[in-house]
């Protein structure tokens, strides 16, 4: 900036000599030779300076570009895998990627935490795609679903198969949890509806579910079934999860509250902490699923 101003000072200096000596040209032919020469002189000078002040830019440019690269997170890909067969993508971030078949269900997730809200979900289930939607808006993660399931007899297995599936995706995605800040915290309003969210990837499963829903369903969605997903969540990635509502009347909202809740706690948790230079957010050095 300082560089710029000073090249603009010389330019409008130049300028206004410039102008002053076109005027004393026009007005008296005499002086020719010597104006001529001081404008030689001046334009020199001007040059001189101008490369002056590129040097120290292209200097200042460059230096800069080395620290804003020096402290710009390294991300690596996690080995997805499913049933132990490796699954490569050329998608760069933390990427978690599972496979889960049983007789019952059918799912394959896909989760980057480095990504920009990039939702693709059909697991059968309308209203928990939507709900997974909030879950990659409001924590800017890429998410992929796909399950089909035994949905004819209720959701209960396939909504369950969904949430162990990016439980574990989240697992291979945040790896040896380095440089991350591990606790997350958000309350999210939704009109008459408040939930607050608090977790730690801290490597211990645990769900405190404090949430009353009025009504036994959403659309075709049991209600019962919001609590057996954060559970079943919990338990393939190692979280402590405390969901707690503060308000609300509207068994939607309150809901959609929930997963907007989470899905800010667990931006704030799984993004980097540049103060921690990548070592590990804990006093033991290490944090794991138990």
């Amino acid at each position: 900036l300082w560089s710029k101003r000073s090249s603009e000072s010389s330019l409008t200096l130049f300028s206004h000599m410039e102008l002053s000596l076109s005027h004393r040209l026009f007005n008296s032919s005499s002086s020719l030779p010597s104006l001529f020469n001081s404008r030689i002189k001046l334009s020199q000078t001007h040059l001189f300076s101008l490369n002056n002040h590129h040097q120290k830019l292209q200097f200042f440019t460059g230096l800069h570009h080395k620290l804003a690269t020096s402290m710009e997170p390294q991300t690596t890909i996690p080995h997805a895998f499913d049933n132990g067969s490796s699954i490569t993508s050329s998608e760069t971030g933390r990427i978690g990627e599972v496979k889960r078949t049983t007789k019952e269900t059918n799912v394959h997730v896909k989760i980057n935490l480095d990504g920009t809200g990039v939702a693709e979900n059909n697991s059968g289930i309308p209203f928990l795609d939507h709900m997974l939607d909030q879950l990659a808006s409001h924590g800017l993660f890429n998410v992929h679903v796909k399950a089909t399931g035994d949905i004819h007899i209720d959701d209960h297995h396939t909504n369950e198969d969904v949430a162990l599936a990016i439980g574990t995706a989240l697992l291979q995605a945040l790896g040896d949890r380095k440089g991350i800040n591990r606790f997350g915290d958000f309350s999210a309003p939704l009109d008459e509806a408040l939930v607050h969210v608090s977790l730690d990837l801290s490597g211990r499963p645990h769900l405190n579910f404090d949430v009353q829903i009025p009504t036994q369903r959403v659309g075709t969605y049991d209600t019962q079934l919001v609590e057996h997903f954060f559970q079943s969540l919990v338990n393939t990635s190692g979280m402590t999860l405390h969901i707690r509502q503060l308000a609300g009347k509207n068994s939607h909202h309150i809901i959609e509250a929930t997963f907007k809740a989470f899905a800010r706690a667990l931006r704030q948790a799984t993004e980097y902490d540049l103060r921690r230079g990548g070592s590990v957010p804990s006093s033991k050095g290490v944090l794991s699923r138990s």
